[in-house]
């Protein structure tokens, strides 16, 4: 039962980071845009993500 639980809990918790771990290697953006959307990520959720796939980056850079 123990090993059972603990198993979901690691394929949730892997769950929830694959959109951090995604933004946090990703060259679409840097610096602080990157930091923002990663708590974005964290605080909204995967909405957030979807806003990063949509519109990253937000500043075209030159």
């Amino acid at each position: 039962m123990i090993d059972s639980a603990l198993i979901i809990l690691v394929i949730i918790s892997f769950v929830w980071l694959i959109p951090i771990l995604v933004i946090a290697s990703s060259r679409k953006t840097s610096g602080s845009e990157k930091l923002a959307w990663i708590l974005a990520v964290i605080f909204i959720s995967w909405f957030a993500w979807i806003f990063y796939l949509l519109l990253a980056p937000i500043k075209k850079s030159k």
